[in-house]
C-alpha cells in the first residue's frame, strides 16, 4: 500500500516515447511541475498530452513544448503560451481544442468507466458538426480536422434537443501536484489549485502524485479527502524548495490610493 517513491526519476519512470499524459493544472495553478522538469530532463519526445491549456513559454507544459516534445495537444485554450499558439499555425503542433466543461467531464469519464456521454455543449457548431483544425500545413491550409460525431435528439425537460456524443478520455499516465497526500495516494487539493487535478488523476491508467507535504496513513480526514488512493499508483514527495517553487502567469498590481501617479503598491 506505501506507493512513495523515492526520486522524481523513479515516479517518471515507464514514460516512453509515444505516451499519453493527463496533466492537471490550470494555467500555472496546482501543475506538476517537478514532474514535467524530469521528463523533460529524460528526453521524451512524441508526447500526447491531455490538460486545459499548455502552460506559458519556459514553465509547465511550455517546458516540453519548446522543444518540440509534444506531438498533440488536447486542450481548452492556448492561454498565455505563444510558442503553443506559433506550433499550432504553423503546422509543427496538432490540437484538439474541446470545450472546457466537456473537457472536464470526458477526464471524468475515463476514470469513472463511461466510455461516452451526450452533452448540449457544442451543437450547431463544429465541435459536433466536424470541420475545425487540427492541424494546419505548413502553406496555412489545413491539413487535419475534426470528424463530425453523432448528435440524437433526446427529450430534455418536457422538449426535444439535440445532443453530441463524446468520447470519454483515458491516458497512459495522469501527472497531478497535490498540497496533502499520504503514503496510500490519497490526496488533498489546496483552494483554486483543486482545478483540473482530480480529473487528470482519474484519467490516468497509472497517476503520479507530486505532493508539497506527505503525511501518514489516517492523518487526513476521510470526509477531507479529494482523491482516494485508488486512482494514485506513485507519491513524490516534494522538498521544502520544489513546493515553494510556483510562478505567477500573469503578474498585476493595483495602483496604491493617495499616492502621486498611482504609484504600485
Amino acid at each position: 500500500m506505501d506507493k512513495v517513491v523515492s526520486s522524481a526519476a523513479e515516479a517518471v519512470n515507464g514514460i516512453v516515447d509515444g505516451s499519453s499524459l493527463s496533466v492537471g493544472g490550470f494555467g500555472l495553478c496546482g501543475i506538476p511541475s517537478v514532474l514535467i522538469a524530469e521528463i523533460h530532463r529524460r528526453g521524451v519526445t512524441d508526447l500526447e498530452a491531455v490538460s486545459n491549456n499548455c502552460g506559458v513559454d519556459g514553465w509547465g507544459l511550455g517546458v516540453l513544448l519548446k522543444d518540440k516534445r509534444i506531438r498533440r495537444m488536447v486542450a481548452s485554450y492556448v492561454g498565455e503560451n505563444k510558442e503553443f499558439e506559433r506550433q499550432f499555425l504553423s503546422g509543427e503542433l496538432e490540437v484538439e481544442l474541446t470545450p472546457q466543461g466537456t473537457l472536464a467531464e470526458k477526464l471524468r469519464a475515463g476514470g469513472a468507466g463511461i466510455p461516452a456521454f451526450f452533452t448540449a455543449t457544442g451543437v450547431g457548431t463544429q465541435v459536433a458538426d466536424g470541420g475545425m483544425p487540427w492541424k494546419y500545413a505548413a502553406d496555412g491550409s489545413i491539413a487535419k480536422a475534426s470528424p463530425p460525431k453523432e448528435t440524437r435528439e433526446m427529450d430534455w425537460h418536457g422538449e426535444k434537443r439535440t445532443f453530441v456524443l463524446e468520447n470519454a478520455i483515458t491516458t497512459d499516465f495522469g501527472l497531478v501536484r497535490a498540497w496533502k497526500g499520504d503514503r496510500h495516494g490519497n490526496l488533498v487539493f489546496r483552494q483554486s489549485a483543486r482545478n483540473f487535478n482530480p480529473l487528470a488523476a482519474m484519467a490516468g491508467r497509472v497517476t503520479i502524485a507530486e505532493v508539497e507535504h506527505l503525511v501518514e496513513p489516517g492523518e487526513i480526514d476521510a470526509d477531507a479527502v479529494h482523491l482516494p488512493g485508488i486512482y494514485v499508483q506513485r507519491v513524490l514527495p516534494l522538498t521544502p524548495e520544489q513546493a515553494d517553487d510556483k510562478r505567477i502567469e500573469r503578474r498585476t498590481v493595483q495602483p496604491r490610493p493617495n499616492t502621486p501617479n498611482g504609484g504600485p503598491r
